[in-house]
């Protein structure tokens, strides 16, 4: 899952306060990365015209705890000009068009323990080339990756393959470093070179996710918001937030969840009204939207990385 752009050794994986050694850690990362490799292959499988998003939303999801894992986040289907962050809500009638670009991310965690994947279908022939473009930045990103490698030499790379297909890099798109039960954890991974110092660290947890456009090159914020995460625990003012707060907190901690994953808990319009209403006041954050600047088509192609002292693994590869 994108973040938008506006440290510890193997210990950086026990962060959460219950032990986990460094081996099952790494057991965990291999886990949630080989069950998103297999949701996100079966569920492109179901990507056709008239499917409905919230099918394969659902679909997705489903398969996700069948085999053993949980959502790291609401599974991502986003289409055509819209570049990330939609969900089905509840009740969702969007279906995916003849000529759709469908970008399909998929978030896996295994005792919080995290794997990101995503891969752009397009049932378009004209746009074959710009989803060819994205995933050979992803590959040329892999293949130069490295401990010690600075990231500014991945952002160079992914966006002169990008370049060199004709389309653009989206330029306030990033991959993200991801730590136990946090999507964006502070690192980020640019799509376009950047003059960072920064480098990959050995016992980190990096999702490089080249986006490419034949638009403007940046995103936007819609109106729409489908996705919340936990941001700071309050007071509650009501018993549907003191509800709300208390089911987040247990089953999703500080990891992104979606409206359709609350429906128990109160009718759709209450829902709605109280989870924006948790945002204004900061105990939830919201995350719009994101529409590329010029309505351009936006493709997206995504892996999870576990930096080692020597290596890398791709964790989202069988």
């Amino acid at each position: 899952m994108a973040l938008l752009i506006e440290e510890g050794g193997v210990n950086n994986i026990m962060e959460y306060g219950d032990e986990v050694s460094p081996e099952e850690a790494l057991e965990y990362y291999i886990k949630a990365g080989r069950i998103a490799y297999r949701v996100l292959n079966e569920t492109i499988r179901l990507v056709k015209p008239g499917i409905r998003v919230l099918e394969l939303c659902e679909f997705s999801e489903r398969k996700i705890k069948e085999y053993g894992g949980k959502p790291a986040f609401p599974t991502n289907i986003s289409i055509n000009n819209v570049a990330a962050h939609y969900t089905s809500p509840i009740g969702d009638n969007t279906i995916v068009p003849e000529d759709g670009v469908v970008k399909v991310d998929i978030g896996v965690q295994v005792n919080g323990f995290i794997a990101d994947i995503a891969k752009t279908v397009t049932l378009n022939p004209n746009y074959e080339d710009m989803v060819e473009a994205v995933e050979a930045a992803l590959e040329n990103a892999l293949t130069i990756a490295k401990p010690g490698i600075r990231i500014s030499e991945l952002s160079k790379v992914i966006e002169e393959t990008i370049k060199r297909y004709g389309y653009k890099p989206i330029r306030n798109l990033s991959g993200h470093e991801v730590k136990r039960y946090s999507l964006h954890a502070g690192t980020s991974i640019p799509n376009v070179k950047t003059f960072s110092l920064e480098k990959l660290k050995p016992w980190h947890t990096y999702a490089i996710e080249p986006f490419a456009t034949n638009g403007a090159g940046y995103v936007r914020d819609s109106k729409e918001i489908y996705i919340y995460s936990l941001r700071k625990v309050r007071k509650p003012q009501s018993k549907i937030e003191e509800k709300i707060i208390s089911k987040v907190k247990s089953e999703y901690k500080w990891l992104p969840f979606s409206e359709r994953w609350l429906t128990e808990l109160a009718e759709p319009n209450t829902l709605r009204k109280t989870l924006k209403s948790l945002t204004r006041r900061g105990i939830l954050q919201g995350y719009p939207v994101l529409i590329e600047g010029l309505n351009g088509i936006v493709v997206q192609a995504e892996h999870t990385i576990l930096v080692t002292d020597k290596d890398i693994i791709v964790i989202t590869k069988p």
